[in-house]
């Protein structure tokens, strides 16, 4: 029986190749994609921290936010547009085990993140004259902290379990990235632990955040409704409004591929949702931030003299 460590070559990363036409448009729109990426991420993380004004726990969280984004569409997308572009398909396995490890951990860490940030929201709106007791910088620190800390623990034991799965020499993965529910399905062994642990932590990182910030939204609701002036409101919602966004794409998508049986999942659907988790809803985050911000309008204006935002 061969196992994983058989593979010098590595994997062989098919992606979109059985469609060469729809590779090309791809290719194209993921390069656009990823350098948007960079520029809106990098600008919100410089801006965040050289305005003064916006050294606020919103503009803390929203500077992790960022860099998770960052890193996690770095982890998958310049692989992937090297794959799609060049008759070599392989990728080592000591890449695609990195590749496992990082972005598993810079998603879970996002997960919990957006609890945070939810609520950070709770207690602007709902606890407005307390908010700067609330979230003091010990706790905001402490609460970053929780979310690194969580992503890595969960990225540690899960690829840990999935790498020493015995693939017996198949070495083709059908998706765009190396991704544990790929990998566990690649595996020539009963993988029914292996799953169940997937779900497990699907549940931790998935159900129970969502879970969260729809309590936390409810509050929220609650205390915008009160408010009686008609601008406050409408202030308010714009606020939390675009978090709510951002949430309901990221885990819309993520569910999907992470809560559904291993073996059910559409090879083309998977794909798709796996890019656009690790590379389109990554860009909502600064698009949605700025041009609904005017803090943010306010600091580009600052940094960059002259220009219209």
């Amino acid at each position: 029986m061969q196992t994983n460590n058989s593979f010098p070559g590595g994997f062989i990363l098919l992606g979109f190749s059985d469609k060469p036409q729809l590779e090309i448009i791809l290719f194209v729109a993921i390069l656009i994609f990823y350098i948007l990426n960079l520029v809106g991420n990098i600008t919100i993380i410089l801006v965040s921290s050289i305005d003064t004004r916006l050294h606020t726990p919103m503009y803390f969280f929203l500077t992790n936010l960022s860099f998770v984004d960052l890193c996690l569409t770095t982890t998958v997308a310049p692989q992937l547009l090297f794959t799609m572009r060049s008759k070599n398909k392989t990728m080592s396995y000591v890449g695609c085990v990195a590749q496992l490890y990082v972005a598993l951990g810079l998603g879970s860490t996002e997960c919990i993140l957006l609890v945070v940030m939810a609520y950070d929201r709770y207690a602007a709106v709902c606890r407005p004259l307390h908010y700067a007791v609330i979230m003091h910088p010990r706790l905001c620190l402490s609460l970053a902290a929780t979310a690194w800390l969580s992503g890595l623990a969960t990225s540690l034991i899960q690829c840990s379990l999935t790498i020493q799965l015995p693939l017996c020499g198949h070495n083709k993965l059908d998706h765009i990235f190396c991704e544990v529910p790929v990998l566990i399905k690649l595996a020539c062994v009963d993988t029914t632990f292996n799953e169940d642990e997937l779900f497990v932590a699907s549940v931790v990182f998935l159900v129970v955040p969502v879970s969260l910030i729809l309590i936390s939204y409810g509050y929220i609701t609650q205390a915008i409704l009160r408010i009686k002036s008609a601008t406050g409101r409408r202030k308010a919602f714009g606020t939390c409004s675009s978090h709510l966004v951002v949430v309901i794409i990221f885990y819309g998508t993520i569910t999907f591929m992470y809560l559904q049986p291993v073996k059910s999942k559409s090879k083309d659907q998977g794909k798709f949702v796996s890019l656009f988790y690790t590379v389109v809803t990554p860009l909502l985050n600064p698009l949605i931030y700025t041009l609904r911000n005017k803090d943010v309008k306010g600091a580009l204006r600052k940094l960059v003299p002259g220009k219209g935002y």
